[in-house]
C-alpha cells in the first residue's frame, strides 16, 4: 500500500492548518481544503501538502473537490474541521443571518462533504482496512451556555449528525470520530465571533492560564486516526485544565488549595 491520504477542511488557519502540519509530520499525504487560496498556497509551500480551494457551503465546489480527489488517488481519512461562530447574542435578539451562516458552515457543509466523499473513503478502506471520518465539533455541542445561542444549536446538530452517521455505518470498516474542543486560542475563532473586534477577541483569553492551542487539537486528531484499526475513539472532549465547562474558566495561576 502506498502513502495514506487525508483530506482536511478549514485548512487555511487555526486547527485546520495545524492538523495539516501534524499529518505531514506523521508521513501522510494531505489535501488541505479552504476558501483562501493565498493561505493555502503558503501552507503548501511550507509543508508539501496538496491544497484545493473550495467553499464547502457551495455544492458545486464540493462536487469539484470530489472529482479532483477521485482523479488523483485514494482517500483514507477525512477531517471535517471547517466551522465557526458568530455573535454572543441571546436567542431572542440574535441575527437569523448569523444563525444561517453557522448552520451552513458547521452542519450543512459537513453533510455535503461526507455525502460526496463516502464512496472514496469506502474504496480507501478496502485498501487500508479502515477509513476515518473525524468531525471537529465543540464542547458547545454538549453543554449550553448563556450567549451560545446559534453556535450551541449548530454544534449540537453537528454532534447529532456524527452520532447518526456512526449508526448508519455500523458493519462497515469506517470509524466515525468526534473531537470536541473547549477553549482553544487560535488566530481567528474569537475574532470572527466578534465581527473583527480584536479587543473583545483578546479579552476571551485574558488571564486564562494556558488555554489550548491549535497544535494540541491537531495532535489529538492524528492520534485518533492512527490508532489500530479496531480501536474507535467515538468522542474525545479536550479542554484546558483551567476550563471545567464552557461557562467556568479559571483566571490567573492554577494553585493547589491549602490543606485545612
Amino acid at each position: 500500500m502506498g502513502e495514506l491520504r487525508v483530506v482536511v477542511t478549514g485548512a487555511s488557519s487555526g486547527i485546520g492548518a495545524a492538523t495539516v502540519r501534524a499529518f505531514r509530520a506523521a508521513g501522510w499525504q494531505v489535501v488541505g481544503v479552504a476558501r483562501r487560496e493565498d493561505r493555502l498556497r503558503a501552507l503548501a509551500a511550507e509543508t508539501g501538502a496538496e491544497v484545493f480551494v473550495a467553499d464547502l457551503t457551495v455544492q458545486s465546489d464540493v462536487d469539484a473537490l470530489r472529482d479532483h480527489l477521485e482523479a488523483t488517488g485514494p482517500v483514507h481519512a477525512l477531517v471535517n474541521n471547517a466551522g465557526g461562530a458568530k455573535g454572543l447574542d441571546s436567542v431572542e435578539g440574535s441575527s437569523v443571518d448569523d444563525w444561517a451562516w453557522m448552520f451552513e458552515v458547521n452542519v450543512l457543509a459537513v453533510k455535503r462533504v461526507i455525502s460526496a466523499l463516502l464512496p472514496l473513503l469506502r474504496r480507501g478502506a478496502l485498501e487500508r482496512g479502515v477509513g476515518d471520518i473525524l468531525n471537529v465539533t465543540s464542547i458547545a455541542g454538549h453543554a449550553a451556555y448563556v450567549g451560545g445561542g446559534g453556535y450551541n444549536a449548530a454544534k449540537f446538530a453537528a454532534h447529532a449528525l456524527t452520532e447518526v452517521l456512526r449508526l448508519e455505518l455500523n458493519g462497515e470498516p469506517l470509524r466515525v470520530i468526534e473531537v470536541a474542543p473547549g477553549m482553544v486560542k487560535t488566530d481567528e475563532f474569537a475574532l470572527v465571533r466578534f465581527g473583527g473586534d480584536r479587543a473583545r477577541a483578546d479579552a476571551v483569553y485574558s488571564s486564562v492560564p494556558e488555554p489550548l492551542v491549535a497544535e494540541d487539537i491537531a495532535a489529538v486528531i492524528v492520534d485518533a486516526v492512527t490508532k489500530p484499526r479496531h480501536v474507535d475513539l467515538d468522542l474525545i472532549v479536550v479542554k484546558p485544565v483551567a476550563q471545567s465547562a464552557p461557562y467556568l474558566v479559571a483566571k490567573g495561576p492554577l494553585t493547589v488549595r491549602a490543606e485545612e
